[in-house]
């Protein structure tokens, strides 16, 4: 079963060199075309995720499918394999089943509109756009049940059709596809920004192509893909050794009371590639924390997190993907199998770049980074309002970004460099609330030479009654130090009642309920610290307390001891360091992962106010394997 491409001019492209300046152009038109569809994107999009967020992401990709410019590497290899019919000139693709393009979209929120484009009867390129829409039906609001024990639970699955067939609307799928969502005019409009993106990007594909001829335009993204492959190569030469390397970390929980769930790969290089085998990864849980990890799109990983290392110069496609095999075992945590519930995939989306971090530091602790790429944390609040409208957010929010060999972390930042924070004047005048607090949370991150990013404190006050729903991560194991720094503080979550009274509450929680002059303190995890504290300039550490980024008593973890003016005492500074190092073990170790899971276990209830996870019971189906 694969898709059948029907063109009307048979005629091959042929190979046509290309200059260097006709090159760059061509890259740079490419690049304008990706952040042309973001702009398209954002301007048309009614949800908060897309509009205010930048939960989208575009890909432009040669006539084989493979990506141009992009982010999360092409889909269109699976999607291709997978779908039985055919595609022709005029057709549009839509779809959103994370089983049917093998993963490539990792859960059923994401809709994903694919275009082929076609000029003179023959297909040149492929455009396309994913979003996260904030409701696609299901049993709770947002569609991303934490407790979900199957993708049935979650909302509408929309399998490979076309939305355009010839050029036709199919608007019977469409309003089908509207009438499972609480939100069909974010959903509608959501989708036409879709469409028009893909559509912008086509055009921009055509002018290409009609300015410097078809041929050239083919040969040159040729060249860009094996321009790639070179650069890559020569990365993994110098960077990957022929001796295994392996690390693993861990999802807390799984919002069902077990977990921690860990992630282990290993890596080795076999001549010119590199292998990357998942073996040793848990097996996928009963909820919906699975990660259904397509292969290319963790190559794409891989690629990004070599090239924005190593050299950032090189624009990051597809050319390079024969270099790398990645081994994911069947029924794992990574590989879940149908019909596994896949909405709660966040966490080990974003476990998957502190694993790599891990891995190509070990042998180069110079480029390492410390964790804190570690989740995606979300917030839903629902309801209805005094008018009786229905009312419904979904937030992304942030933590603490690891500390880094050029740097600190930065404070509150998205894992992914597009996102935006949802500005908290669109937030009280489109949902009932306010927002009391939104601050960095002081000494969250991780002491270091370079300093782990803060988290975030955000304070919602509820203005009406509602359900509110948590999906967070890095509470009960902390996100580690490398070269000596510290790990970072935990993320938490407490609920404040009108009346005054506290309760935590857990990190991935379904239908808390909450009234009016409720408070939720939402805080997240920060980034761990990189290299000796004790080498960090005093001033700056002085400064920091000043602007509230660390407190006087936090500055002491960097042996920095503070005047009654605020400014670092140089002699007593001197004295607590030289205490501090005589007390601690050298050499400091290269990762800092705080205390083993059986002492974290054994501590959680008096150090987190919750209880601690319970070791996972794995399905009957992959134990037996």
């Amino acid at each position: 079963m694969a898709a059948t491409i029907i063109q009307t001019n048979a005629a091959p492209f042929a190979a046509v060199p290309v200059d260097p300046v006709t090159l760059d152009i061509v890259e740079n038109a490419l690049r304008n075309a990706r952040v042309e569809m973001d702009a398209t994107l954002v301007r048309t999009a009614m949800s908060p995720g897309i509009r205010e967020q930048g939960d989208a992401f575009p890909l432009i990709a040669d006539a084989g499918g493979r990506m141009l410019v992009g982010q999360f590497g092409s889909f269109i290899g699976g999607f291709l394999a997978g779908y039985d019919g055919t595609v022709e000139e005029g057709d549009m693709f839509f779809l959103s089943d994370p089983y049917s393009v093998e993963g490539a979209i990792s859960h059923s929120n994401d809709w994903l509109v694919l275009l082929p484009v076609f000029k003179d009867g023959r297909l040149i390129a492929y455009t396309a756009m994913f979003g996260h829409q904030s409701d696609i039906g299901g049993k709770v609001a947002g569609s991303m049940p934490i407790d979900a024990r199957s993708i049935f639970e979650e909302g509408v699955r929309i399998p490979p059709v076309k939305i355009y067939r010839k050029g036709e609307y199919n608007s019977d799928v469409v309003k089908l596809v509207m009438h499972q969502t609480r939100k069909p005019d974010w959903c509608m409009a959501d989708l036409n920004a879709l469409i028009a993106s893909c559509r912008v990007a086509a055009r921009r594909v055509i002018e290409m192509a009609e300015r410097f001829g078809d041929d050239l335009f083919v040969s040159a993204a040729e060249e860009l893909l094996a321009r790639n492959h070179r650069a890559m190569k020569q990365l993994i030469a110098t960077s990957i050794g022929e001796e295994p390397v392996s690390f693993e970390d861990y999802v807390c929980d799984d919002g069902m009371g077990r977990g921690p769930y860990k992630i282990r790969c290993t890596m080795w290089r076999e001549g010119d590639r590199v292998v990357l085998d998942f073996a040793g990864t848990d097996p996928q849980s009963e909820a919906s924390i699975n990660f259904y990890l397509n292969e290319n799109m963790f190559k794409m990983f891989f690629g990004i997190y070599m090239i924005m290392v190593f050299d950032p110069q090189i624009l990051f496609n597809d050319g390079f993907y024969d270099l790398i095999d990645v081994r994911i075992p069947e029924g794992s945590l990574l590989k879940p199998k149908f019909p596994a519930a896949l909405s709660g995939r966040t966490h080990a989306l974003g476990r998957i770049f502190d694993v790599l971090g891990g891995l190509l530091g070990q042998k180069t602790p110079e480029f390492l980074n410390a964790a804190g790429f570690s989740s995606s944390p979300h917030f839903f609040y629902s309801g209805v309002d005094r008018k009786g409208e229905w009312f419904q957010l979904f937030q992304i929010g942030f933590g603490g970004i690891p500390g880094r060999p050029l740097g600190d972390g930065p404070d509150g930042h998205s894992l992914w460099p597009g996102f935006t924070n949802v500005p908290n004047e669109f937030l009280e005048r489109y949902f009932p609330l306010v927002i009391e607090r939104y601050e960095t949370a002081a000494d969250s991150g991780g002491a270091g030479l370079h300093r782990g990013g803060n988290g975030i404190h955000m304070t919602y006050r509820f203005l009406e009654p509602g359900v509110v729903a948590i999906h967070d991560d890095r509470w009960f194991v902390p996100p580690w130090g490398v070269n000596g720094g510290d790990p970072g503080a935990r993320a938490r979550k407490i609920l404040e009642k009108a009346d005054g009274t506290r309760t935590v509450v857990g990190n991935k929680v379904e239908d808390i309920r909450v009234e009016a002059g409720d408070q939720l303190h939402y805080i997240t995890w920060g980034g761990g610290g990189w290299g000796d504290a004790l080498a960090r300039d005093p001033a700056l550490v002085a400064r920091e307390v000043r602007e509230g980024l660390v407190t006087a008593e936090g500055a002491r973890r960097y042996g920095v001891v503070l005047t009654a003016g605020g400014d670092a005492d140089a002699e007593a500074t001197q004295a607590l360091r030289a205490d501090l190092r005589a007390h601690r073990n050298e050499p400091l170790p290269l990762f800092n992962f705080g205390p083993d899971i059986e002492t974290l276990r054994a501590n959680c209830q008096a150090e987190t106010g919750l209880p601690p996870p319970r070791q996972p019971i794995w399905q009957r189906a992959v134990a037996a394997e």
